[in-house]
């Protein structure tokens, strides 16, 4: 193994204990179970001896009458171990893997945008679940193996050696024969564990793209090809187990040949009727007792180095995102509630890996208290980069962008955060109750009255009385129980709820139908009422009424105004009206309209 590997391999496994370390006292507890367990064990396979020679040779009185009460002390002793030793280990390992879910997701869910941009959700979903639970195993599995069953290979090699040490000798010459196949084993089990956590991954992302996108699935006749997807991503985790079950096979047949050879001896040199006599038949039986007993701790010994480099792969994986460096908590000013006056100023901004492409190129713009401004444009001229960069989704512009005349990366992120609403074209609800999507992450309990007005100026209380629980329907995945109208509606009345002073309206219309939109559009104009309100639209008619438009083309604002004004310049803004008018009038002809 490489020894830079190795060096990694040993420092995760470190710091993977120090989860391990916070219930030591439990741990130590299950270690003294584990223990008394191998003691017993040992004290078990020691009572052959006399057993054979005193009770069934001798016929010893005495023997014959503390034997059965001496076993009985052993195995009750190994009963309170074993309960012990397993219980112990099973709780730290299931706080360790809480500890680690808790670690993991308390990171996913500070990183910044763009660390979701390079990962998709379901390759994290599988580190939450998958990759943790092989840390698990790595922590307390192989610690449990690595203590219990080593100290029943010593206390039986010492049994053993009691008997007869030269006998034993010849256990010990193979050390270091089976070290080295552990060794070569390592390096293909830790390879091989990074690929069947690669392979997870792809599965979760094929079954969550195929069950997301159903109806796209259904409507294109999809059925086969994503069976046939899905059958690649299974095909390629089977061989990657498979390929680590021959790892695990031939590691453990190896190493159980070469024990087996060493048995093989021991038996010969013990009953060889050319040399004297090594053991008596009691010794010889506990001797052979002993030796049979720990093939089960030896093998379980050969098979750990397997858990051990899955854990160790694992807990790489996890710990390389937790280690992820988080959203940028800088600013020190507050802002407790803006009065929603925002000014970008030469800003110009490059998404990373891609520095040659400014998607915003030295905008500048001003928007007043209580201001309804519009952004409009082709798709990638910019328009929800502005929004992502007001909202500090990412932090590497150039120029300022301010709120109430202070440098937004001035400004603590939270309190920034907490003066914006959003409704997006595509409304984001939780598998939740429909009153805990409205109310999401107030704090507090909730306001019942202002639940229900803000229910009632979204029209959300239209559709109400048809749920069978009112607002404490559980509305289903990202709303799915629900239409596309009403789950905007929900996603309106979230924004009622917070109050912020800057409300941001991302084609919130545009996927709906003409009795929905009507809706919508009456609900997004209160909403607007004394807020500082943007707008990014591609259907011209929802913003006509805007204070200013900014027309935006390859990154740069192009033209701003009102709508007349811009129609009147004959620009780019007039060549998108024209073209959508155009667009709706061949519609309407064709329907006879």
């Amino acid at each position: 193994m490489p020894r830079s590997k190795k060096h990694s391999g040993v420092l995760v496994y470190k710091r993977l204990l120090q989860y391990v370390r916070r219930y030591k006292w439990v741990f130590l507890s299950a270690i003294v179970g584990m223990i008394v367990t191998a003691l017993a064990d040992a004290g078990f396979v020691s009572m052959l001896k006399p057993i054979m020679d005193e009770g069934l040779v001798s016929r010893n009185p005495t023997m014959t009458k503390w034997l059965p009460l001496m076993l009985i002390g052993i195995f009750l002793l190994r009963g309170i171990g074993l309960f012990v030793d397993t219980y112990g280990m099973t709780w730290v390992a299931r706080k360790t893997i809480f500890d680690m879910r808790r670690d993991l997701f308390k990171t996913v869910v500070h990183l910044p945008v763009k660390f979701y941009d390079h990962n998709s959700s379901a390759s994290l979903v599988s580190k939450l679940v998958y990759d943790v639970e092989q840390v698990a195993s790595a922590s307390t599995s192989v610690l449990r193996v690595l203590v219990k069953d080593s100290l029943t290979v010593i206390a039986l090699l010492c049994w053993m050696a009691y008997l007869n040490f030269k006998l034993t000798l010849v256990l010990f010459v193979l050390i270091p024969i089976v070290a080295l196949i552990v060794k070569m084993a390592s390096d293909r089990f830790r390879k091989n564990s990074h690929e069947i956590q690669r392979s997870i991954k792809a599965i979760a992302n094929t079954a969550k793209e195929a069950f997301q996108g159903h109806k796209i699935v259904k409507t294109y006749g999809g059925e086969e090809f994503e069976c046939q997807r899905f059958e690649n991503a299974n095909d390629d985790n089977r061989q990657q187990a498979m390929k680590k079950a021959v790892i695990s096979a031939i590691n453990l047949s190896l190493i159980l040949t070469v024990i087996g050879f060493a048995v093989a001896m021991i038996i010969k040199m013990a009953i060889d009727p050319e040399k004297p006599q090594l053991l008596s038949a009691g010794g010889f039986v506990s001797y052979l007792g002993a030796v049979l007993m720990m093939m089960s701790p030896v093998k379980r010994l050969a098979k750990i180095n397997e858990t051990l480099q899955a854990g160790i792969a694992g807990a790489d994986s996890v710990f390389t995102t937790i280690d992820e460096a988080i959203e940028i908590q800088s600013g020190s000013e507050s802002s407790n509630r803006a009065e929603g006056k925002i000014s970008f100023e030469n800003v110009s901004f490059k998404y990373s890996g891609n520095e040659a492409l400014k998607v915003l190129d030295n905008i500048s713009m001003t928007i007043h208290p209580g201001q309804s401004i519009a952004l409009v444009g082709a798709s990638g001229s910019g328009k929800s980069t502005v929004v992502s960069l007001l909202l500090r989704f990412y932090e590497t512009w150039t120029g300022s962008i301010k709120l109430d005349d202070t440098s937004i990366k001035d400004i603590k992120l939270k309190e920034l955060r907490s003066n914006f609403s959003i409704v997006t074209q595509e409304a984001i609800l939780f598998d939740d109750t429909l009153r805990n999507n409205i109310t999401y992450a107030s704090t507090g309990p909730v306001d019942e009255e202002r639940l229900l007005q803000v229910c009632d100026a979204a029209h959300v209380t239209e559709f109400l009385s048809r749920l069978p629980d009112g607002v404490d329907t559980l509305i289903g995945e990202r709303g799915t129980r629900l239409s596309g109208g009403q789950r905007q509606r929900i996603a309106i009345a979230r924004a009622f709820y917070k109050n912020a002073p800057v409300l941001i309206l991302d084609e919130a219309t545009s996927a709906l139908d003409t009795h929905s939109e009507r809706l919508v559009q009456q609900a997004t104009q209160a909403l607007k009422e004394g807020r500082t309100t943007i707008v990014i639209a591609h259907r011209l008619s929802t913003i006509e009424n805007a204070d200013c438009i900014y027309v935006m083309d390859q990154g740069r604002i192009v033209e701003k105004g009102n709508s007349m004004e811009l129609i009147d310049k004959q620009g780019y803004y007039a060549q998108l009206w024209q073209a959508q008018r155009l667009s709706n009038t061949d519609k309407l002809d064709k329907l006879n309209i």
